[in-house]
């Protein structure tokens, strides 16, 4: 095995787009634009249409996005907002930093998203929203969670981090709540040379105060009319990540593809009964921000593949309600048993681009020979 085998090849994506990222880095140098500026409101104006959403406000990182989010809505001191405790940090922090406190709701096993199914059960008087994660490139189940939203009059916040391109019934994550939460850290599948944000809805209401919040709350310059935050995309982030939204559609298509052949080589190699593959549901387009599989004895298996020089990762090792900062709620070990059991068993394989047949071959062969071993 290839021990050079990286998780992630970012080298190799950019070496594809190398002239082009030069070429708009060098013109946004030249303009010395930095702040906001044409570039910035070009990148809004292509997510929107990329979302079918009619506005689109960027913002610094994908946390920044879900606070800006929530701050929209007004989630404050004494509110609760319902999302799951498998997830990145930010997911729970952005709740938590507006003083308001997350209420749980475990995953469903096959998915790893929100399990819609017991949602309701979790609304209280308190809930201000409900903010299901496309975790991992699939969308959630939103159609129960809009039925449910709209039968309790909460609004739904998108968690699309992972999930840019990804559809719901021919409808894009981002589209599908009152707002969607986007992420362009570099290992994202539309990723900048740094961090960066999006939000997207179709609601005017949330666009303009969206568009406050995220400069200080301001509308002319000096003139405040909240107190916002400063939230704003660097233009050199903006022209880069516009460079690369042009090849996002055959990116995704591409983990698409390495997705199939995990699955075909899985197969082949004959470990579909000892190894849980990703579920796509016909209804839905998943664009493999992490290909995670479920194994037992996953650290057991994950140990083999590093001496054999295969790269892997564990997203998430620890659900939030179990997690040290988050103490203070009050969650217990067992309270939350799918998102529990998926943190001892998920491992996440390389599906990034660029990465080869002969590349995949090796790491599913790695992972047979460790399983047999």
């Amino acid at each position: 095995m290839n021990t050079k085998l990286p998780f992630l090849d970012l080298k190799a994506q950019f070496a594809t787009i190398r002239e082009e990222i030069l070429d708009t880095v060098t013109r946004t140098l030249e303009s010395q634009q930095f702040i906001l500026g044409p570039e910035v409101t070009a990148l809004e104006n292509e997510i929107s249409e990329l979302t079918q959403c009619k506005y689109a406000v960027a913002c610094a990182s994908g946390t920044d996005a879900l606070t800006l989010a929530l701050r929209a809505l007004g989630v404050g001191p004494g509110d609760e907002v319902i999302t799951v405790p498998f997830t990145f940090v930010a997911s729970a922090g952005s709740i938590v930093q507006l003083g308001a406190a997350p209420v749980f709701v475990d995953i469903d096993p096959a998915t790893f998203n929100i399990a819609a199914q017991k949602i309701e059960q979790a609304i209280t008087p308190q809930t201000k929203a409900i903010m299901p994660v496309h975790l991992f490139g699939l969308t959630a189940a939103m159609d129960e969670i809009n039925a449910i939203a709209v039968r309790h009059d909460i609004p739904v916040i998108e968690d699309a981090a992972q999930a840019i391109g990804a559809q719901h019934h021919d409808r894009p994550a981002g589209s599908l709540g009152l707002m969607g939460c986007f992420s362009f850290f570099p290992s994202k599948n539309l990723g900048g040379a740094g961090d960066g944000g999006m939000i997207t809805t179709n609601d005017p209401d949330c666009a303009e105060r969206l568009s406050l919040l995220h400069v200080h709350g301001a509308r002319e310059r000096y003139e405040y009319e909240i107190v916002g935050m400063n939230s704003r995309l660097d233009a050199l982030q903006a022209a880069i990540l516009r460079v690369k939204l042009r090849h996002l559609s055959d990116w995704n298509a591409a983990r698409r593809r390495n997705a199939d052949f995990y699955r075909k080589l899985f197969a082949e190699f004959n470990l579909e009964e000892k190894v849980g593959l990703p579920l796509e549901p016909a209804s839905m387009t998943h664009v493999y921000n992490q290909f995670t599989i479920r194994v037992g004895k996953r650290d057991f298996l994950r140990e083999k593949l590093r001496n054999r020089g295969v790269p892997s990762e564990i997203y998430y090792p620890i659900p939030l309600h179990v997690q040290k900062a988050f103490q203070y709620l009050g969650y217990q070990p067992g309270d939350y048993p799918v998102s529990e059991c998926a943190s001892r068993e998920v491992l996440s394989l390389p599906i990034y681009p660029e990465l080869s047949e002969e590349q995949q071959r090796s790491v599913v062969a790695a992972i047979a020979e460790s399983i047999a071993a």
